[in-house]
């Protein structure tokens, strides 16, 4: 942090210039904290700052007003150069109840700033957040930079005089922070005074009553002396190009649609909704135009034979879930591994077993992805790394389902999945186009004849003509496609499926260094969301001269052809997983080698700080 020349506002409040912040938002499910923690992080956008977010969502739909189970928050970090998670620990926490102190203060910065929402800190709340005594008045706030302000009375007289009843003037008190913060990091109040004339339109008085708060929350920054100054993070250098903030599931959908662009074919979703998931369901209803149809099905099960029976009429059939969603549809799965048709499944993984922690993130799906079938079931396993890769992994998955026809199952997870980062927008011609080829040719045709060089077979679409063609679960003969009960046939079949799918391996790229040298003496290998946290953690230490490495994988079935060779480079292979170790059980079986585990199932994703200790811990034993 350095101070920089001062620009003053009317009433002469001179500006820091920082690298970047991170902050949090947090409050009764009902206090509107995403949409707060939305424009905020939109703010910084527009100010060219690079960012990443993480909402926590708590699980119940309705929960006590006031209690602890229903908080909500919203982290953003914004900065003036590269970020690449949420940050480990919000330089601010604006807390609007005495459960949202309750449940955050653990995570605030040592002389952190603490701004509460003094006029909800009465008998009933504190009792429902399980404190004895109002933190307000016992001193256990020493330590922290403590603006009480009650933000409630500020509210309800700035909306005083558009008309709305008590409960709906209470419900602008998240503009009124938000225009507080806004000032203090120097953030215009246009952006989001047309986004709430757009957003609340059909109603006057809810537009006039949001604006006013918005602009009293700022004006008081201007008049009241409570702060010292105000703050400003400038641009970070970025790449040239047109930019937009997006969402994992956002990113998941478009690329969906991208795919069945780049590979001319309508795209079929069938989903039934379930957290974190629906998003992606709500949002391909958008592109109707593009070709797309979704279709809500009655469970999972019948979402995944409606997605496998789109491509058996030569669309690209797609279904999206969550873990336990992912439970109901291995057997269609397992359906479309056998009649090799071409289907892509999205699991956004939460928390489990069973409904477990739907609203928080998990990365505990690996192993049922990859053996969760019966019988012989290999399918191709495919995972995104950041919000952004997920538009680039969903036409991945795509192209290798077309190209092997064969299931491919995507993963990404919750912390992805509501996570945003700014994402340059591709050139839709710099995309590579997608070869689908369907057979029409009668002569020697039956439905399991293969590519030499894929092992795929041929996809003809029923209807044409001389080319008529039954498939199901049962067995087929390698040179027929009839149904076969044959030993040797049976054993001929698992042996060319499991074949195909390892031949991925050559059609993918080779494992790189994401940071640090392609040998020494540690390596720390991720996959998916733990991407970010890894990557910041092995550059801080190799900032302190540690000899460690980090490499990711988006490819987990079949592996990169040069992962095994990449592993023996390094004395110590270090894996942190949001699970009990599940791909370090996939790398000891494979080869051979001692990985370590890291495991973390707390619903949360990894600190960029925990990596770092363990890391440390690693090297010095």
């Amino acid at each position: 942090m350095n101070e920089a020349p001062s620009s003053t506002s009317p009433h002469d409040f001179p500006r820091e210039v920082i690298r970047g912040a991170v902050v949090r938002f947090a409050g009764d499910s009902g206090d509107g904290m995403q949409v707060t923690g939305d424009q905020f992080t939109a703010a910084a956008a527009l100010a060219r700052n690079d960012l990443a977010t993480f909402p926590d969502f708590p699980a119940e739909i309705r929960a006590p007003t006031g209690t602890t189970y229903g908080v909500s928050g919203f982290q953003v970090h914004f900065s003036s150069q590269d970020v690449f998670t949420p940050g480990d620990a919000p330089d601010v926490l604006v807390a609007m109840n005495p459960a949202a102190l309750k449940t955050n203060l653990r995570d605030l910065k040592k002389g952190g700033v603490l701004i509460l929402n003094s006029g909800t800190f009465n008998a009933t709340n504190l009792k429902k957040a399980g404190y004895d005594v109002n933190p307000l008045e016992d001193n256990s706030l020493e330590g922290y930079t403590v603006l009480s302000i009650d933000i409630t009375k500020q509210t309800v007289a700035a909306v005083k005089d558009t008309g709305l009843s008590n409960k709906e003037a209470h419900r602008c008190k998240n503009f009124w922070t938000l225009g507080l913060m806004f000032w203090i990091y120097s953030r215009p109040l246009e952006p989001t005074l047309q986004w709430i004339e757009s957003k609340f339109g059909k109603r006057s008085d809810l537009v006039a009553a949001n604006i006013a708060a918005l602009k009293a929350g700022h004006a008081f920054g201007e008049t009241a002396e409570v702060f010292q100054h105000r703050y400003e993070v400038p641009p970070a250098p970025v790449e040239k190009g047109e930019y937009r903030n997006i969402g994992g599931n956002t990113a998941t959908a478009l690329g969906l649609v991208a795919a069945a662009q780049l590979a001319g074919l309508p795209l079929v979703l069938g989903a039934y909704p379930i957290t974190p998931a629906s998003d992606v369901l709500h949002e391909l209803s958008k592109y109707k135009q593009f070709g797309v149809t979704t279709v809500q099905a009655e469970d999972e099960i019948a979402a995944v034979c409606l997605a496998l029976g789109a491509s058996y009429a030569g669309n690209l059939g797609v279904t999206s879930t969550s873990g336990p969603g992912m439970a109901l549809k291995m057997e269609g799965i397992g359906l479309a591994l056998s009649v090799e048709l071409p289907l892509v499944i999205v699991d956004i993984q939460r928390g489990g077993p069973s409904t477990g922690l739907p609203t928080k993130t998990e990365q505990a799906d690996l192993l049922q992805a990859v053996y969760g079938r019966n019988s012989e079931g290999p399918v191709c396993v495919i995972a995104a790394s950041t919000p952004g890769n997920c538009f680039t992994m969903a036409i991945e998955a795509v192209r290798l389902a077309l190209k092997y026809m064969t299931p491919v199952i995507l993963l990404t997870d919750g912390y992805l999945a509501n996570g945003a980062e700014p994402w340059k927008i591709p050139n839709v011609a710099d995309l590579p186009k997608i070869d689908v080829k369907f057979r029409t040719d009668p002569a020697g045709f039956h439905p399991f004849l293969r590519d030499p060089a894929t092992l795929a077979r041929n996809w003809a679409i029923p209807g044409t003509p001389e080319l008529m063609h039954r498939v199901g679960g049962l067995e087929k003969d390698y040179d027929s496609g009839h149904i076969s009960y044959a030993p040797d046939n049976h054993e001929r079949m698992v042996k060319a499926r499991a074949a195909k799918i390892a031949g991925i391996a050559s059609d993918i790229p080779p494992l790189t260094m994401e940071v640090g040298d392609d040998s020494g003496k540690l390596l720390v290998l991720g996959w998916g969301s733990t991407y970010g946290a890894i990557r910041e953690a092995v550059q801080r230490c190799r900032d302190r001269g540690l000899s460690v490495s980090h490499a990711h994988l988006r490819y987990l079935n079949p592996f990169p052809q040069n992962l095994g060779e990449v592993l023996k480079r390094f004395e110590r292979v270090l894996v942190p997983e949001l699970n009990l170790g599940q791909l370090v059980k996939m790398l000891r079986s494979a080869y051979l080698v001692p990985a370590e585990s890291l495991a973390k199932v707390q619903g949360q994703p990894f600190k960029i700080t925990e990596l770092e200790e363990k890391i440390r811990q690693v090297l010095e034993s």
